[in-house]
């Protein structure tokens, strides 16, 4: 057998095994389960349940394809091997070339063997104690994850923000679609430690500032986490904000308490009650998720309260004086470039937690 055909049947085997790895297969079913539903007309009566779906196929598929996709070039290439073209000798071995580095690059997602590492994420950003500094560090911490996102491929929609008084930002809430979103931000999840010179102080001093990071895995399927009615609790009240149409005027706002959890989430950005309802049930099913993976609970109701994401250590430190590093503590990864990873280079910090023991 010539070298190029070991090479491509070595490959294709590798290939092949990565496939069943990620469950290919499985999620093929399940996406043509979605594509048989999204051709139902009536499905677009609700809205919001239909582009639900639809996000959810359309995550499927970006997973699927490329795989599909490295497949079918091998097979491709195998046969023009087998008739032994001598004279594309040279062309042959650059595409095995091609395909052996897009296989490379897509072996990392073999790293996502979470339950929940193919969904999308819902991401929240709490600013800490000290004013306007944390305020402002968690508005960098905001814009680091979209820089990110957008470097990614990853689509975002802001689901709800609040606004610090003079400067920066007291919460937002940010929806993350892409493949494996969840599985490359968990690694974010935790407190971030910011040390700077403050721009909001007048002597110039060192300041250390603290922000909270939530990732959730989007549970867009109820069927995954089944809320009981008899453990919710929901308060309609009227939405804050800055004025505009039909802002202040109606009871709007929901706020959806988890009475065994005790998790409270209150949404108010959206038009309507039902849809700030739907939305609320949404982050709270992830909320409940990931409060599942945290304490190694099977079911629901074997969570504890108050148990979630909380103020204690710190995952990862900033420090921009007097010099500059970013350390994540648990790996030990650092980056000497602070303002390279505050503008969304954090593959790499992503990859460190992944691959760790």
């Amino acid at each position: 057998m010539q070298p190029l055909e070991k090479r491509t049947q070595a490959l294709a085997s590798d290939v092949q095994a990565a496939m069943e790895r990620l469950r290919l297969s499985e999620k093929r079913a399940q996406l043509a389960k979605l594509d048989d539903e999204l051709a139902v007309p009536e499905i677009w009566h609700n809205p919001t349940h239909a582009q639900d779906i639809s996000k959810q196929a359309a995550s499927l598929r970006m997973q699927i394809e490329p795989w599909d996709v490295l497949h079918a070039q091998l097979a491709d290439i195998a046969e023009l091997i087998e008739l032994g073209d001598a004279s594309m000798q040279a062309e042959f071995e650059t595409q095995l070339d091609a395909l052996e580095s897009e296989f490379a690059a897509r072996k990392k997602e073999l790293l996502f063997n979470g339950k929940y590492d193919d969904h999308n994420a819902i991401l929240r950003i709490t600013a800490g104690v000290g004013g306007t500094d944390a305020q402002d560090w968690a508005e960098m911490c905001e814009r680091m994850y979209l820089r990110w996102a957008e470097k990614a491929g990853m689509e975002t929609k802001l689901v709800e923000r609040s606004t610090g008084e003079e400067a920066g930002i007291k919460t937002s809430v940010i929806e993350v679609v892409g493949p494996y979103a969840y599985g490359k931000l968990r690694s974010e999840h935790g407190v971030h430690r910011l040390v700077r010179l403050s721009p909001f102080n007048s002597d110039n001093l060192r300041q250390t500032s603290f922000a909270l990071v939530e990732v959730l895995p989007q549970i867009d399927a109820p069927d995954e986490v089944q809320l009981e009615e008899k453990d919710l609790k929901i308060d309609v009240y009227r939405a804050g904000g800055h004025g505009g149409q039909s802002v202040n005027t109606t009871d709007s706002a929901v706020r959806v308490t988890h009475l065994p959890t005790n998790i409270v989430v209150a949404i108010q950005n959206e038009r309507s009650q039902l849809q700030n309802k739907e939305t609320a049930l949404k982050i709270l099913r992830s909320k409940l998720a990931q409060l599942q993976i945290e304490q190694h609970a099977e079911s629901l109701s074997e969570l504890k309260a108050g148990e979630s994401a909380n103020w204690g250590s710190q995952i990862r430190n900033y420090v921009l004086h007097p010099y500059t590093l970013v350390k994540d503590t648990r790996t030990k990864y650092e980056d000497n470039d602070a303002k390279s990873v505050l503008d969304g280079k954090l593959d790499e910090f992503m990859v460190a937690y992944l691959e760790q023991p």
